[in-house]
């Protein structure tokens, strides 16, 4: 029996304040996920690192896993909590967004699709079961089904054939993720399986393809397919749209978004958890986020500045450090640098969606968008 509970706290207009127990402990939502692409956060911060900054959930991807050291190696040293040393929970991306992102190296048909190694350029398959044995060898906590990241802008004829398929395949997963779950040998015999939401930016589209993924019984489900390089005006009209056909009783996620605007204006349309590289990916470029908007550490006027990146935080490098050290260690090429930084804004985010949360439960979230929904994006 799946050990999956999911409940409403708090609601907010459509924000919600939520908990969900899995077998790997408690998530409070809303939350933003810490990405680990290849079971690591890049820039050099640990699982122990990660503790210490509030972390509830990380993220690791199934096709990068896969690819090395293998996913046959993972299940042998006892799965990805243990291969990483992380005791909380744990969600593996299925591949399917590599489907969209090695646009160059692949090829789709109704089995699965062809990709060639980012690596070494060798021939691999991936379809629903692989992804979802993959994903069980790995032993994380929820699983994403196997879909297909439709680019934007597709036509409605291919965005609607690509949703009758992801349907399909999602069917496939399921009954996989069942076998799976039964075998002896399973390291997670509770991996939960969350279904992906598609059709590019068309309304009707997304509506009629979260109808039909409903009625899969799932353990949550997810939005996918934003964040892709269409207006973020579209972006909050399609989930306006499609949430409210997501099941009332099951968590919602919405992929790979994103700045902390995004996150804000998405909570306020029922979406609990959240992931993207941003907050790591900006921070190696020395773009770091505070409660007063976003500044770039390597500016001339940060030469001789002795304060912390955000006199309103408590992470470890606010706690220690000054914005003239940190821009002199960028200036010298100091890996250290990268680790204060990616360190500062995954605290950022972590501490933001507590924030979030302590507004739904005070009932001041809609004070709070409106403070921080555009203050927090801007450049300062």
């Amino acid at each position: 029996m799946k050990s999956v509970m999911y409940k409403i706290l708090k609601m907010e207009g459509r924000a919600k304040r939520a908990h969900m127990e899995t077998v790997h402990g408690n998530i409070e939502t809303p939350v933003f996920m810490n990405v680990g692409t290849a079971a690591a956060i890049k820039g050099a911060v640990s699982t122990e690192d990660l503790q210490q900054i509030g972390t509830q959930v990380e993220l690791s991807n199934t096709y990068h896993l896969h690819v090395r050291p293998g996913d046959e190696v993972v299940k042998k040293m006892g799965g990805l909590h243990k291969f990483m040393v992380w005791d909380k929970p744990i969600l593996t991306d299925s591949g399917g967004f590599q489907v969209f992102s090695l646009a160059g190296l692949r090829k789709i048909k109704e089995e699965g699709v062809y990709f060639a190694s980012h690596i070494d350029g060798r021939r691999i398959f991936m379809g629903p079961e692989e992804s979802m044995r993959i994903q069980s060898n790995l032993a994380s906590t929820i699983a994403m089904a196997f879909d297909e990241c439709v680019e934007n802008p597709s036509t409605y004829e291919y965005a609607k054939k690509s949703c009758e398929r992801t349907t399909r395949w999602l069917v496939r997963c399921k009954e996989e993720m069942e076998r799976l779950n039964s075998l002896h040998d399973t390291i997670n015999k509770n991996q939960l399986l969350f279904g992906i939401n598609q059709g590019c930016v068309y309304d009707e589209l997304r509506i009629e393809h979260m109808q039909r993924i409903a009625e899969l019984d799932l353990d949550g489900y997810a939005i996918g397919g934003l964040a892709v390089g269409e207006p973020k005006e579209d972006m909050y009209r399609i989930i306006s749209a499609v949430e409210p056909y997501a099941p009332k009783n099951k968590i919602r996620y919405l992929m790979g978004v994103g700045t902390p605007g995004n996150i804000i204006e998405a909570v306020s349309r029922g979406v609990d958890l959240f992931d993207c590289v941003m907050p790591s990916r900006n921070a190696r470029h020395g773009h770091l986020f505070t409660m007063n908007g976003i500044i770039n550490i390597n500016n001339a006027k940060y030469m001789k500045d002795d304060t912390p990146i955000d006199p309103e935080c408590d992470c470890p490098t606010c706690r220690r450090h000054s914005k003239a050290y940190i821009r002199h260690l960028f200036k010298a090429k100091e890996m250290l640098a990268m680790r204060l930084c990616v360190t500062h804004n995954l605290y950022f985010y972590n501490t933001l969606t507590e924030k979030i949360r302590d507004a739904l439960e005070n009932g001041t979230f809609e004070e709070f968008k409106e403070k921080y929904v555009d203050l927090l994006d801007t450049r300062i």
